[in-house]
């Protein structure tokens, strides 16, 4: 049973492989096409199971609010430069261009949620508060990862 951080990490792991994987390709490669394909519905899952879970107990704290809704923020507009990317043609400079924005600000938003966030959570958040989070955290990924496309058509209607 992972903690927490734990399970978060892997997954950040995971997309700093696929980031590279993508950033390393070139054209629309099925190479490229795959990796993106498994990099968008991995972080859509991802924010989506983390704010749900490790968020709403961050936000709980008094010192966690800020925090929270600064991470929160940043997952928009990550999402909107991936709805954006799958908008373009992959093959374009402009795709790249956009690519390497996202990038560079979901590693930065990575970055700060494990050396900043991690850090204060395990100071103030007792073991005891958040055991079986990690669990949770990967349980409601898995739900998430199922409604990726229903979502996407239901932003879209709006």
């Amino acid at each position: 049973m992972p903690s927490i951080y734990e399970a978060i990490k892997a997954d950040h792991d995971e997309h700093r492989a696929l980031l590279e994987t993508i950033g390393g390709t070139e054209g629309a490669s099925e190479e490229r096409k795959e990796a993106w394909s498994k990099f968008y519905h991995e972080v859509k899952s991802h924010a989506a199971a983390e704010e749900e879970t490790f968020y709403s107990k961050l936000i709980s704290k008094t010192w966690g609010q800020d925090s929270a809704r600064h991470s929160v923020s940043e997952h928009k507009e990550l999402d909107d430069l991936m709805e954006e990317l799958n908008d373009m043609d992959m093959s374009s400079s402009g795709w790249l261009q956009k690519f390497r924005t996202l990038e560079h600000d979901y590693l930065h938003h990575i970055d700060e949620e494990e050396d900043e966030v991690f850090t204060r959570a395990k100071e103030e958040i007792p073991e005891s508060e958040i055991s079986g989070y990690g669990d949770r955290f990967l349980k409601r990924k898995e739900e998430e990862r199922k409604l990726v496309e229903e979502k996407k058509e239901d932003s879209l209607e709006d």
